[in-house]
């Protein structure tokens, strides 16, 4: 069955921007381009230090299989990953497996 992800990240204090810019400009085209499915890439109306996304698999051996595509990769060892705690509270990431309910859109 088809699950989502939703990840909520805390981003540092005046660096919604750049890291808006980052996951438009290079993480999700990155992501894409190994199979991942994003649905939705959003930021907090009032509150400038959420960020949230959302991506689909298929079922586990889809998560895996893209996880490690994505990760395992030198390119987002070496290019994308080091960047990352300059703009994100690694340790205020809330990642939560959800599933369409049965009338949902999402199916």
């Amino acid at each position: 069955m088809a699950f989502y992800e939703l990840r909520q990240y805390k981003v540092w204090p005046g660096k919604m921007d750049e890291w808006v810019e980052m996951m438009e400009t290079e993480i999700i085209p990155f992501q894409i381009s190994k199979g991942m499915v994003i649905t939705g890439s959003y930021r907090g109306e009032e509150d400038d230090t959420a960020y949230f996304w959302l991506r689909r698999f298929e079922d586990e051996a889809d998560r895996e299989k893209l996880y490690a595509a994505v990760y395992e990769s030198d390119h987002w060892k070496n290019e994308i990953s080091p960047r990352v705690p300059d703009m994100l509270d690694r340790d205020g990431m809330i990642i939560t497996r959800i599933l369409p309910t049965p009338k949902s859109t999402a199916q």
